[in-house]
């Protein structure tokens, strides 16, 4: 049975510990202590290092009770997001909140608990499961550097559950693959006053490119952002160089090739129509573009296996299951990229990276309860 008192302990001294994304060392020892409490080796591997961080992933495989069922994954993420640190968070009879300076941390501390919570109950009531292997990631608010790191041939379970998202009793089954984008437009400086003409101004070709260019939501699959931009040297000299930093996502992978070949494109045309005389030659502005898949998609079918699953436990409990696509992306993408099943489940986070975000208790528990079905069901067959 859950534990309520304890599940709120554990939330509110967890979101207490400052975690932001690189300076997750204090909350991996405290996590490791604790699933070491609970009887299990931890293992912390180079993550950290190859980030540039205070510790790695913490994986911990829990031996299963149930001879021959299969083993299950559970995930979620120790960092949070700014302004993160020195959490003062207040409890009015079922809700917990901030006070309104920083984020709570339910992102994803929520996830962690629930976690914690479930494998207590499930060794407090003896309920019979298979291996549960537990992965808390680090850095997964800065481009889930935490799980692109983890080698998931560490492993024994292919298919389980990360808990990253919000609202109760929700699975999100689909996501979006991303592609980021790196460009830079070359064009040539000149006195701005003196002799513009044997300028090309960078700048401008930017933003030719960026009017031209489908930004924001392009379709119910796709969305496009150019986020950062920067360039030029001073008022009085036409700018040679501008760099954009953007990314395009779509859980189809079809519209998101089409949509990042096009704003591609539109940087190519542009700098095409640009051209100056100077030093007795044609200048033409140029543009180099670096392109990368960032994640890849979490696209599950209902009758995926770990659905099925989910979709049983909670109706075990009387709770339907609302299965549904999201914009975001986190670890599952990248679990799923290398060859893993996993679905996404809501653990009841609300107004995420925000000041006003806040959590009820009923749904962290009910997260947990849910949790445990899951993973008696996935033993029992």
């Amino acid at each position: 049975m859950i534990n309520r008192q304890r599940l709120v302990s554990e939330f509110l001294a967890l979101v207490q510990i400052d975690s932001l994304s690189r300076r997750e060392g204090r909350i991996a020892k405290r996590l490791a202590a604790t699933l070491e409490g609970l009887g299990v080796a931890v293992e912390v591997d180079d993550a950290g290092r190859k980030v540039s961080g205070e510790t790695g992933n913490l994986l911990a495989k829990f031996p299963g009770s149930a001879p021959g069922a299969p083993p299950l994954l559970l995930c979620a993420h120790m960092d949070t997001v700014v302004p993160g640190e020195k959490v003062k968070p207040i409890v009015s009879g079922d809700v917990v909140r901030t006070d309104g300076t920083t984020v709570l941390g339910g992102d994803d501390k929520a996830g962690i608990v629930a976690i914690l919570e479930a494998l207590r109950v499930l060794r407090e009531d003896t309920v019979p499961h298979g291996p549960i292997d537990v992965l808390f990631t680090v850095c997964e608010e800065f481009g889930l550097l935490g799980a692109k790191h983890f080698d998931v041939g560490r492993l024994r379970a292919r298919t389980g559950l990360v808990l990253d998202v919000d609202g109760v009793c929700e699975l999100v089954t689909q996501a979006p693959a991303a592609n980021k984008l790196d460009v830079t437009v070359h064009g040539l400086e000149a006195h701005a006053g003196v002799c513009p003409e044997q300028g090309i101004s960078a700048i401008k070709v930017a933003g030719e490119a960026i009017a031209a260019m489908r930004l924001g939501r392009i379709d119910a699959e796709t969305t496009a952002n150019l986020g950062l931009l920067e360039g030029g040297m001073a008022v009085n000299i036409v700018p040679n160089r501008v760099r954009i930093r953007g990314e395009t996502r779509s859980r189809s992978l079809a519209k998101l090739e089409e949509q990042t070949q096009h704003m591609r494109r539109c940087f190519e045309e542009a700098a095409a129509r640009h051209k100056a005389t100077a030093g007795g030659r044609e200048h033409v502005a140029r543009v180099e573009a670096k392109i990368e898949r960032d994640y890849d998609r979490l696209d599950l079918p209902d009758d995926a296996p770990i659905v099925k699953l989910v979709k049983r436990a909670a109706a075990n409990l009387g709770k339907p299951l609302l299965t549904r696509a999201t914009g975001g992306g986190c670890d599952a993408n990248v679990l799923n990229g290398r060859g893993l099943a996993i679905a996404n489940l809501g653990c009841g986070m609300r107004e995420i990276h925000t000041v006003n975000e806040w959590i009820d208790v009923r749904d962290m528990i009910a997260t947990a309860e849910l949790l445990v079905e899951t993973v008696r069901l996935n033993a029992a067959g």
